[in-house]
Parts: C-alpha cells; sequence; structure tokens
C-alpha cells in the first residue's frame, strides 16, 4: 500500500510556528507484539463489516484513482494528484474510525528538499503520512503496486518511485535516479526497513534511502509512525479504532558522511536511534489532527 505523491509549494504547518500542548497520552505497557483478540473468533457480523469496508475502499479507490489518473493526463507532473490522495486519505482513515496526529519537529524547513526515513508499522501508516506532509514529495514504493489496475496508473502518472525489493543494486540504481528530482526541491520518503514491521518493532534498515541523501547532499529527516500496528499489525484483518501518530524529528546533516565510506554506518545508527524514540515516546503536542 505504499503511496508516492507530488504535493506543490506550500507554506510551513502553522504548527510548527506554535505547537499547542495537549493531554499527555498513557505510555504502551503492552509489548508491541500483543493483541486483545485474535483474527480468529472475528464473529459473523464483524466479518460482514470488514467485507462491507473493503468494498467501499475499492470504490472510493476506484473512483478517486479515476479522477485522478484524468487530472495528471489534464496536468502532466503528478501535482494534480495530491487533492484527489488527500482525499481518498482522509476517507480510508475515517471509514476505519483511525485518526492521524503530526508532530514537527521546529528545525524543519517546509520549503526544503529532505529525504524523510520513516519506519513502517501498518497499512495505515500511508494514509497517516501523506495527510501529514508538509509540503513536495515523493515516496518509493514497491514495484507490485504499478501493476495494480487504476491504483497503480494514478501512482505512475503522479511520478511514483517504484522499486524492485527483491533486488538490491536494482533498488539502489533507481533510487539514485531520483536525485534530479530532490535537486529540484522535492523531497523523497522511503521507508527504511523496506517492509512492514510484523510486531512493531523496527527491522534491520535498508541503506539505500541513506546513500540517495548522501549523494543527493540533503539532510535526513527521521520519522516515526507510532500506533499503526495497535490498530492493523502485518497480517490481520480486524482493524481496531485508535489513532497513528507521525513525528518529525530534527534534520540530520548529511555532509560530514560518504556512500563509499564506513561512516555511513554511524549515519544510519544515529537516525535508528532518533526513530527509536520517537516510537518510545508518545506525543505530548501535535500540529493538525484527523
Amino acid at each position: 500500500m505504499g503511496i508516492t505523491l507530488s504535493l506543490g509549494a506550500c507554506p510551513a504547518p502553522p504548527s510548527w510556528r506554535k505547537i499547542k500542548p495537549e493531554p499527555k497520552e498513557p505510555v504502551l505497557t503492552e509489548p508491541l507484539t500483543a493483541t486483545r483478540t485474535t483474527d480468529h473468533d472475528i464473529q459473523i457480523g464483524e466479518r460482514i463489516l470488514i467485507l462491507l469496508r473493503a468494498i467501499l475502499v475499492v470504490l472510493l479507490t476506484t473512483v478517486l484513482g479515476t479522477v485522478g489518473i484524468l487530472l495528471c493526463i489534464l496536468r502532466p507532473g503528478g501535482s494534480a494528484l495530491i487533492p484527489v490522495a488527500r482525499l481518498w486519505s482522509r476517507l480510508i482513515l475515517k471509514t476505519y474510525g483511525v485518526r492521524f496526529r503530526p508532530v514537527y519537529d521546529p528545525g524543519l524547513d517546509a520549503l526544503r528538499p529532505y529525504v524523510y526515513v520513516a519506519n513502517h508499522q501498518s497499512q495505515f501508516d500511508i494514509p497517516a503520512l501523506v495527510l501529514s506532509m508538509p509540503c513536495d514529495f515523493r515516496i518509493v514504493a514497491k514495484r507490485e503496486l504499478l501493476y495494480i489496475p487504476i491504483f497503480g496508473w494514478a501512482l505512475w502518472l503522479a511520478g511514483f518511485i517504484f522499486i524492485e525489493r527483491t533486488d538490491r543494486d536494482k533498488a539502489i540504481r533507481r533510487l539514485e535516479r531520483t536525485l534530479g528530482t530532490i535537486r529540484r526541491g522535492t523531497s523523497v520518503v522511503v521507508f527504511v526497513e523496506g517492509t512492514r514491521s510484523p510486531d512493531g518493532h523496527l527491522l534491520p534498515f535498508k541503506k539505500g534511502g541513506f546513500i540517495l541523501a548522501m549523494k543527493a547532499g540533503v539532510p535526513i529527516v527521521p520519522v516515526s509512525i507510532y500506533g499503526g500496528h495497535q490498530v492493523l499489525p502485518k497480517g490481520s484483518l480486524r482493524v481496531r479504532p485508535g489513532t497513528i501518530h507521525v513525528i518529525f524529528g530534527a534534520p540530520i546533516s548529511t555532509s560530514e558522511y560518504s556512500p563509499d565510506s564506513p561512516s555511513k554506518e554511524d549515519l544510519i545508527a544515529t537516525v535508528r536511534e532518533r526513530i527509536a524514540t520517537g516510537l518510545q515516546i508518545p506525543p505530548a503536542a501535535s500540529g493538525r489532527r484527523g
């Protein structure tokens, strides 16, 4: 369900100027692997609800995907898809009773390109991230999405970055082709684990996003997506209404690191530590919510 979108220039979110404090939410005390129930005990009524919601998602994706295709044909470049993508994301979250809450580091510059490096817990991370991203961006997506009728076509027309996850060298070469995109002022989002975590904990990080940032000479922004595993764990059909937090950390400079140097391991370790910290501390303040 990975998504790559292109947004036009936009001002920094008001939340970066002034962050309103909110009551702290309770820290998750149970292991991320724990769930209250399993899919084995889903009753017939809940199964019908799951089916009806799935049908609605297909209809929304078909209709809005078609609209997005037409807009991208009329206005090439991908930015025309953004209002449609945001509407799709909001409707998907509302369909399942899922909210999103972004938190922005004051040091972020909405008009400057970055490589955003995020963890990935759930399919709902994507719509939450689409609604939280502040400005122009593309998201790296798995190549399989390209072959989904209408949905994949819309992503392709919008300029998505599709990579083959099973071929590391080919994936890195494909990422390097996006250097021009970054130099034109467009940020790139990379799900650094390469797939969804099955238990909510961080998986080993792929190096492609870090190499891309170093070659482009842009900072990395660590993004911690918290709460998705509790909403919909990987492999589950049961969606539990809740809030997904999208925490944008402070930019990390890549100027002192080289793709060909062992020093890049220090950069990877620093970013991993920042993302892990965001996952452990629920946000006490946020910007807009949905």
